[in-house]
């Protein structure tokens, strides 16, 4: 298996590492200033259009869609490989995630499954930035188990050629800023999982609430809120693929959304790894440089080795995607394990490398792990990859 980054794909992706350290990223490294702030501050990177604007220039927004729709027309492999660099480049976890979201769980799904027309219509605007798009499939009752649905879609109009949408999605990353949302409900209850249907829902239609940003743990620059649609009438052009079809609609995306997006990860400990070598390199303690205590080193070459090991699993996983390879679901819920337990456990050595500057808010440090905990939970928890795992062993 071919893995190595040559010619045209080495320069996309150091272009997208340069271009992201050069427009967003943040100095490194807290200053005494910072580490002299009240404890109780732990500053966070709130979504702004501009900054989304500085990433859709660069052209992230739109890697894996049509070139004749302003993308990049890049495969899962590829399409990984710059939002690793995008990552690492500009040292905001968040802001990556949010455009994975919107290319991955959303874009894919348009993308593949939408009618000339609407594609015509929303691409364009979803590969340049200046459409974001959210997903929002998850509900109270319907997580993991996507058969609960409880939101519904009923055809409406003389000719049928409208749904009317009620119901409510608990969480749904970048709805707040949204101006597309890929959402899933139930338009024949009595045909379980077939009777699901998928729609690309613009935002400004009558009936569609998106609630504020949500609170949360970390990845403070990808906004998530609820959404509700009441008695939302949506042009029946804007389903996506057959009526019934949003089961396999939605394992589109995913298969996209778990083979790629973890790449943010792998960004995001190498920029983590870097970091920590800085600094068991130059912090001193009892005379002697902190990477020369065996402690010290070993710890480090364990992240080292936890994140080429989710590297390759993740760069397997997205060539299989490409190849159509018939384990490319295992391919991908391996990687996604991988990946997501080497982020928290990485994150956590690196706090115990840095120390009390580590913990605190102003050093970037610790904001790494709050971003790196969701990963076990998002596109199907580590649990539910482990059951895609053993069904794929024939268990």
């Amino acid at each position: 298996m071919e893995f190595g980054l040559t010619g045209a794909r080495r320069e996309r992706r150091d272009a997208m590492f340069d271009g992201a350290r050069k427009r967003l990223h943040d100095a490194s490294g807290p200053s005494s200033e910072q580490l002299s702030a009240p404890p109780s501050e732990s500053p966070s990177r709130p979504f702004t259009r501009e900054r989304w604007r500085a990433v859709a220039e660069l052209g992230a927004t739109g890697l894996c869609l049509p070139g004749e729709h302003g993308g990049g027309g890049l495969g899962a492999l590829d399409t990984a490989l710059c939002l690793e660099a995008l990552s690492e480049g500009c040292g905001d976890t968040g802001l990556a995630f949010a455009v994975s979201a919107h290319l991955l769980a959303c874009c894919v799904a348009i993308r593949d499954n939408a009618g000339e027309e609407v594609r015509a219509e929303l691409l364009p605007g979803l590969a340049s930035g200046e459409l974001i798009a959210a997903n929002a499939m998850t509900e109270d009752e319907a997580g993991s188990d996507v058969s609960r649905l409880a939101t519904t879609a009923r055809r409406d109009g003389d000719r049928g050629d409208h749904y009317v949408l009620d119901g409510v999605k608990s969480f749904a990353s970048n709805a707040p800023m949204a101006d597309v949302l890929v959402t899933y409900a139930v338009t024949d209850p009595a045909l379980g999982f077939l009777g699901i249907s998928a729609f690309a829902v613009p935002r400004d239609l009558p009936g569609v609430r998106v609630g504020e940003p949500m609170a949360k743990m970390g990845l403070d620059s990808c906004p998530a809120g609820r959404v509700e649609f009441s008695g939302c009438r949506v042009p029946a052009r804007f389903r996506l693929g057959p009526e019934g079809g949003g089961s396999a609609v939605f394992q589109g995306s995913m298969a996209w959304e778990r083979a790629c997006l973890p790449a943010v990860y792998l960004g995001m400990m190498e920029e983590q790894l870097r970091r920590a070598v800085e600094h068991a390199r130059a912090r001193r303690q009892f005379g002697r440089a902190l990477g020369d205590f065996q402690a010290v080193s070993h710890r480090l070459v364990t992240m080292k080795q936890r994140l080429e090991g989710a590297r390759l699993l993740l760069y397997r996983a997205c060539w299989a995607l490409d190849e159509k390879d018939p384990d490319a679901a295992t391919a991908a819920a391996l990687s996604k394990i991988a990946v997501s337990e080497a982020a928290v456990a990485s994150s956590l050595d690196a706090i115990q490398i840095f120390g009390a500057t580590g913990y605190l808010g102003a050093a970037g440090v610790e904001r790494q792990l709050r971003d790196a905990v969701p990963s076990t939970i998002f596109s199907g928890t580590t649990e539910i990859q482990r059951e895609l795992v053993a069904r794929g062993l024939g268990l």
